[in-house]
């Protein structure tokens, strides 16, 4: 079976794909136009990363039999087109919740802590920290974080904050049982918390849910979170609320354009810590991964219901 793996491959994870057994895996870096070109035309299942599956792409492929996403949101696939081939989507929901619910901890820490700051200076020469910074670092005990939606990765990092000495907040449209933390609504959560972190996906409800208006609502010096989507975000008003100093720091791995142009404000803020969509990438979640998207490749030969389908 021909399968398009559109994402870049070190050597670890290329020896891995190339030792999957029954398929034929063509790794195409998601630049390479080129390469995408030539594979489209064989390709019989697309694992799909970050870089949007067009209905052009889809058109491209007259041999396409499965769309699968290589994590959980879909909002980069074109469902409409998938549909009218009846071609399957399906995603890897729970296969990147340990990495994602990690690495919102690591931004938390990050801000609270001003690690690239310090970093940057002890490379620069600069020992002792700028006694202004003292000032503003902190810890994450005793403070309130609130998470927006309580999904498989709050489920992982809600436990974790409360044993740090956090008081956990979440907002959510339904009651979660066994949730760690108090349930509460969104304007009442930003209000109340010091950090708060995003979890839900990006749909035409949830785009620029964190608002001029929300941000106006947050905590002075709080910290906003962001491992889930760019578009959750009104970018130009989180912006204005970091040079003003209404919000302390804010830490992100996904932007509402991506890849991020050099150009972007959020890059030149100092009180922001970046990362290119990478909370989802470890070695830990590519071995799921792989492991989930392989069956459904096998179930696709045979017959079977697919696993986690989508569309």
């Amino acid at each position: 079976m021909n399968v398009v793996f559109h994402y870049a491959a070190g050597p670890g994870l290329a020896a891995q794909l190339a030792a999957l057994p029954g398929l034929a895996v063509t790794i195409c870096p998601e630049p390479d136009e080129a390469a995408l070109a030539r594979a489209l035309p064989e390709m019989e299942v697309l694992w799909h990363v970050l870089k949007p599956c067009t209905a052009a792409m889809i058109a491209a492929a007259p041999r396409l039999r499965l769309i699968q996403k290589i994590g959980v949101g879909v909002n980069t696939i074109d469902l409409d087109a998938a549909r009218a081939r009846s071609i399957p989507v399906c995603n890897l929901p729970g296969t990147n919740s340990q990495a994602v619910a990690e690495m919102a901890l690591l931004l938390m820490l990050a801000c609270l802590r001003r690690l690239p700051q310090a970093d940057a200076a002890l490379r620069a020469g600069h020992w002792s920290t700028d006694p202004a910074t003292q000032d503003s670092l902190g810890e994450l005990a005793g403070r309130t974080v609130g998470l927006v939606g309580y999904g498989a990765v709050p489920r992982l990092l809600a436990p974790i904050l409360a044993a740090m000495g956090c008081r956990v907040l979440h907002a959510t449209r339904a009651e979660v049982a066994d949730a760690v933390g108090d349930r509460t609504d969104l304007p009442s959560l930003l209000a109340q918390s010091d950090v708060v972190s995003l979890h839900v996906p990006l749909t035409p409800e949830t785009t620029h849910l964190i608002d001029a208006a929300a941000l106006a609502c947050m905590k002075p010096g709080a910290i906003l979170i962001n491992t889930a989507r760019g578009g959750l975000v009104d970018q130009a008003a989180l912006v204005d609320a970091l040079r003003a100093g209404r919000l302390a720091a804010a830490g992100l791995d996904v932007f509402e354009s991506e890849p991020a142009p050099p150009d972007n404000p959020l890059l030149a803020l100092p009180n922001v810590v970046v990362a290119p969509h990478i909370a989802w990438m470890t070695t830990g979640t590519f071995a799921r991964s792989l492991a989930v998207a392989a069956e459904n490749c096998r179930r696709l030969a045979t017959g079977e219901n697919l696993l986690h389908r989508v569309a």
